[in-house]
């Protein structure tokens, strides 16, 4: 009961909205794939629906031969495609005698298509929205050198012996480019494990082993370092007790009580566990050092939104890309994206990250997206999981695309078709895997919500 209390409604109301959108694309596109070479191939296609329904649909409406429909399980859509197992588990036509326009009437190299098609799809759609990505916004990034206060460090990074206002240079050797990709750089460097740093006159090498990286493979995992920066007003929201006690745009915050908090992530440590009470502020306003009473509501806020980085005078490097130059970079993009997920898929397998702490449903999907809209980070993160969508997909587990494309493959090396009870009995243990792995992941996510 206290964890729905506690939760910011719209925030989450913008991620579970951002979260179906990029899905729905997703799951519409690679259905799309399934859809569009069966019909190539002359195959009937009897539904094709958005989510799964089963006992009912939302909306349903015939058109052709095809029936299009919403289901209301948001965990996925499908095709049904006559003549073939899947899903449905559809005993009934099988019991009849093949027909011309059925799937298992084809010729394994029309079926092995038909298979691949929402994989293919989903490849495609990933590499395009990394072309028009770079194309519309470029690349933007902090370079270790431009934070000009430095890191900020949680309490991760601080037991590590890292501390605010270190400037981080090289990590297993390799020169950083990018403060934000930092944890990346962590997570899958090969090469010596050392963080380089430079603090105040000094280079300082800190060594890390493989429990930093179980650490920050937790899906709880704090944001480990970031920008130090000041905290300046930029926005007043509404009805905030900030503008109300007298603040103006442009100042800045240096103090709460009798605590210097000349960093934003200072002043977060000073008002740590303060709601519904007054607080003294010191404020910088020109050269002006003023201080007044302000009360923090419920909440532990004021009603102000800080300025950003690019605002306080921090420089990012930023990359433009004209649109032919962004169709390689969209393909290497894509390459990265996947390679870093098959890399993080084996330190699953190698004990640098453990499955009950990094592992998923849907709700832990959902909260990666931010609780603002951007339309570069929606599509940035719908193009990401579209890859992770087509690597998931191309396993060779029975219920998987992989799996069916699995069976055709040994049907074409081997000339000998499997029977339709094995494709079937596989459909039935391949679904009580996923649905088990489904589960599992369900079940990690309400613990911790709880926990």
């Amino acid at each position: 009961m206290f964890v729905i209390l506690a939760l910011d409604w719209q925030s989450v109301g913008i991620k579970a909205a951002q979260f179906i959108l990029s899905f729905s694309i997703l799951i519409l596109l690679h259905e799309f794939g399934h859809y569009i070479t069966a019909r190539w191939f002359k195959c009937r296609v009897e539904k094709f629906y958005l989510f799964f329904n089963p006992w009912f649909s939302l909306w349903k409406k015939k058109i052709g031969e095809t029936e299009y429909g919403l289901g209301w399980i948001p965990l996925g859509g499908y095709v049904k495609i006559a003549g073939m197992i899947d899903e449905s588990l559809d005993k009934e036509q099988l019991k009849q005698p093949p027909q011309p326009h059925e799937f298992r009437s084809k010729p394994a190299w029309q079926r092995l298509i038909i298979m691949l098609g929402g994989i293919i799809v989903n490849v495609l759609l990933a590499i395009i929205i990394f072309i028009f990505i770079l194309w519309i916004w470029g690349k933007q990034y902090m370079p270790p050198e431009n934070a000009k206060y430095g890191i900020v460090t949680d309490s991760l990074a601080y037991s590590l012996g890292l501390r605010d206002g270190d400037v981080i240079t090289h990590v297993g050797g390799q020169k950083v480019k990018n403060l934000q990709k930092l944890k990346l750089d962590i997570v899958y460097n090969s090469g010596y494990d050392i963080i380089t740093v430079r603090r105040n006159d000094s280079v300082i090498q800190i060594p890390y082993t493989d429990n930093l990286r179980r650490a920050l493979n937790r899906r709880d995992a704090g944001f480990f370092v970031g920008l130090r920066i000041p905290f300046v007003i930029s926005k007043f929201l509404k009805e905030s007790n900030a503008q109300k006690a007298g603040l103006q745009v442009n100042d800045r915050i240096i103090g709460v009580n009798d605590i210097n908090t000349p960093f934003f992530h200072d002043y977060q440590n000073a008002i740590k566990g303060l709601k519904n009470q007054v607080v003294t502020l010191k404020i910088l306003r020109g050269t002006d050092t003023l201080t007044m009473p302000v009360l923090l509501d419920k909440n532990g806020k004021i009603g102000v939104e800080i300025a950003d980085a690019e605002k306080l005078g921090f420089v990012f490097e930023k990359e433009k890309y004209s649109f032919w130059r962004a169709i390689p970079a969209g393909f290497k993009e894509c390459w990265t994206t996947l390679s870093n997920y098959i890399k993080g898929l084996q330190q699953l397998f190698s004990g640098k990250a453990k499955a009950s702490e990094s592992v998923g449903s849907v709700f832990s999907i959902g909260n990666i997206y931010p609780g603002f809209w951007d339309w570069q980070i929606f599509w940035t993160l719908t193009a990401v999981f579209s890859i992770i969508l087509a690597f998931m997909n191309i396993l060779p587990i029975p219920g998987l695309d992989g799996g069916h494309a699995l069976f055709t493959l040994v049907e074409m090396v081997t000339g000998r078709k499997p029977g339709e009870k094995f494709l079937e009995y596989a459909q039935i243990a391949g679904m009580i895997i996923l649905f088990g792995l489904m589960a599992y992941a369900l079940g990690l996510d309400i613990f911790r919500m709880f926990k």
